[in-house]
């Protein structure tokens, strides 16, 4: 298999290097395009040192050494690098009978993400939160992973007040039509454009109180049901919905606490600012701040949101034991449209689901950039509490801010797009093209679901394709275009790709009988590119960003259009799959085969479908 070709170069140059006289870890590498070869490895400087050798003359020396894997014509030494040249022919058969698969891995990872304050509907800057953490769950679980799909819900916080509040106040009546979060959200932008807001300032604190009595529970429910829907339609899933009031009275806070006392970086100060305070020195672990001391209970014995954080995310980890189980209940919520169960903590719940949720090996918490240092101020807590791997896996995802067309977003002043806006924009854009495109196919239920899929694939591709924490600027132009980094340039060369093979299953042929002695340079580039998708999976769950997946769908889009276009000499089409001779023919047919299985894949892994047509 071509995945496990480098696997098998790296023992062959481990085991050269020790029968040089020892040992090191070598790395395999694609070698540059205006390079020789397939692949290389550096490894003779890591030789050098202890050789005490040129780097030159030591590959010259692997070279003759190393035992060539199965799938390797020859190797070369140029200079201090080793560089492999693989049978073509083999190499494009084993890409093309690989299905990559992951071992199972023992880790349960927890993630935590969308937590939208629910007192209104998401706007277009949520949804970045939303399809990071989806498509962080979608590659975890694809690279072995156990996944725990957490959503925390501020049901006690002054927001889901106000909206509260600003529904009584101005005796505001849902027509049962409109959206109910769209509804409360009208009223809050209302409330904070209004003059006299400091006047309801005993009103607002009424209805927070009770909020926080849980008297109120049932109608911050309906916000969040209306919220979800909103996230099943961008194609996110959840397991868990964690309420603030739930998490409050579970314990979390004070259990967090007591492991802490034990903690030589814990004090409880007597004199000074901090005097009659319990504090945590977190310069062991945060070092270079200028106030290293963390405040988590004040000395009036109110906790800082910190040490609630920490409560919350100790849980996360198991760190309370069995013996106490958690402190919190849970019950099935609702099921999702794939008619999975979503659980929610409550305090009538079954104490029996209890170990079920929690206890993760790793937590990854999808929060915008403006909680870096309180989500660090929460992983440092782990070291001061002597757990250090919990610590080193604590992650905090953090992403920058979305603008829209331009425009900085403000939930609270109203100025920005809706997600469900947003959505409903792109299915009418994409309609629009459609009908001047393919007419024949819309209104229909198959036109009606291409749209779906080419716009939603656009929002989500455009809000994953760059590194999280570069700030975004979603543009419809540049979102939907056909050329250039987005989703319908990738669904356009997967399209493409699934129209070959309909023709050829059409004739006749199937990918039976491939010769591949006929293979040429061309195919070999492809398929080079589509046997990196294991190494991608692992790289983005390394990293904790799906960046690398939304870039590396791209790279398979250009490789094929690459590939689809490419001339011969005499000008002609180079890679015309059916007019192949045969043996080629069938070979090509099964790499093209192989490759839309790879799009399908890998845009998957983003939450984006491929549509039928385009």
């Amino acid at each position: 298999m071509a995945t496990d070709l480098k696997t098998r170069l790296k023992k062959a140059v481990e085991v050269a290097a020790r029968s040089l006289g020892a040992s090191i870890l070598a790395v395999i590498q694609e070698t540059p395009a205006e390079r020789a070869g397939d692949y290389g490895t550096p490894a003779a400087f890591l030789l050098a040192k202890a050789l005490r050798q040129n780097p030159a003359t030591i590959a010259a020396q692997l070279a003759g050494a190393v035992v060539l894997p199965e799938g390797i014509a020859r190797v070369e030494a140029v200079g201090p690098y080793l560089n492999f040249f693989v049978d073509a022919g083999a190499f494009v058969r084993g890409v093309v009978q690989e299905r990559p698969s992951f071992p199972h891995q023992p880790d349960k990872v927890i993630i935590e993400h969308t937590s939208v304050n629910p007192n209104k509907e998401l706007h277009v800057g949520h949804v970045r939160n939303v399809t990071l953490g989806d498509s962080m769950a979608r590659i975890f679980r694809a690279a072995g992973y156990s996944v725990e799909v957490q959503n925390y819900i501020d049901d006690t916080g002054r927001q889901a007040a106000e909206s509260l509040f600003a529904q009584r106040h101005y005796g505001l009546e849902w027509d049962g039509v409109q959206k109910y979060d769209q509804f409360m959200g009208e009223g809050y932008v209302r409330l904070n454009a209004d003059p006299d807001k400091p006047s309801y300032a005993e009103g607002i604190s009424a209805m927070l109180h009770r909020l926080e009595s849980g008297e109120l529970r049932s109608e911050v429910e309906k916000i969040v049901a209306a919220n979800l829907e909103t996230c099943f339609r961008l194609g996110a899933r959840y397991d868990l919905l964690n309420w603030e009031s739930d998490v409050v009275g579970s314990g979390f806070l004070s259990k967090a606490m007591n492991i802490l006392e034990g903690s030589p970086s814990t004090l409880h100060p007597t004199e000074g600012k901090f005097a009659g305070a319990f504090v945590m020195d977190v310069s062991n672990f945060m070092p270079g701040l200028e106030e290293p001391n963390v405040v988590l209970m004040r000395s009036d014995g109110t906790a800082m949101y910190a040490a609630k954080d920490i409560g919350y995310q100790f849980w996360k980890f198991g760190l309370f034991g069995d013996s106490e189980g958690g402190g919190m209940k849970f019950r099935p919520w609702a099921q999702d449209p794939d008619g999975q169960t979503i659980y929610t903590s409550h305090p009538q719940g079954d104490p029996d689901t209890e170990r079920r949720f929690g206890h993760a090996s790793e937590v990854i918490n999808v929060i915008d950039t403006r909680q870096e240092h309180p989500q660090r101020v929460v992983a440092a807590s782990l070291g001061v509490a002597g757990h250090p791997e919990q610590e080193r896996r604590s992650i905090h995802l953090s992403y920058a801010f979305v603008t829209f067309e331009g425009q900085t977003i403000s939930g609270r002043k109203g100025v920005g797009a809706s997600a469900d806006s947003v959505m409903d924009e792109a299915e009418v854009r994409v309609t629009t093209l459609m009908e001047t495109l393919k007419p024949e196919i819309v209104g229909t239920a198959e036109g009606r679901e291409i749209v779906r899929r080419i716009g939603l694939g656009a929002i989500r591709f455009a809000m994953l394709k760059s590194e999280p924490t570069r700030i975004i600027d979603f543009r419809w132009d540049q979102a939907l275009a056909l050329q250039g980094d987005t989703a319908p340039y990738v669904q356009y060369a997967a399209v493409r790709a699934g129209n070959i093979l309909k023709k050829a299953e059409a004739e006749g042929y199937t990918s039976a009988r491939a010769d591949w002695s006929q293979i040429t340079p061309l195919e070999l580039e492809l398929a080079k590119v589509v046997a990196r998708f294991n190494d991608v999976v692992t790289t983005s769950v390394r990293v904790h960003s799906p960046h690398v997946v939304a870039q590396y769908a791209l790279d398979l889009a250009t490789a094929f259009n690459g590939w689809y276009n490419a001339r011969g000499e005499d000008g002609k089409p180079a890679t015309n799959v059916l007019a192949s001779p045969a043996g080629l023919r069938e070979a090509r047919l099964a790499l093209v085969e192989r490759l839309r299985h790879a799009m399908e894949e890998t845009l998957g892994l983003l939450g984006i479908q491929i549509p039928s047509a385009m």
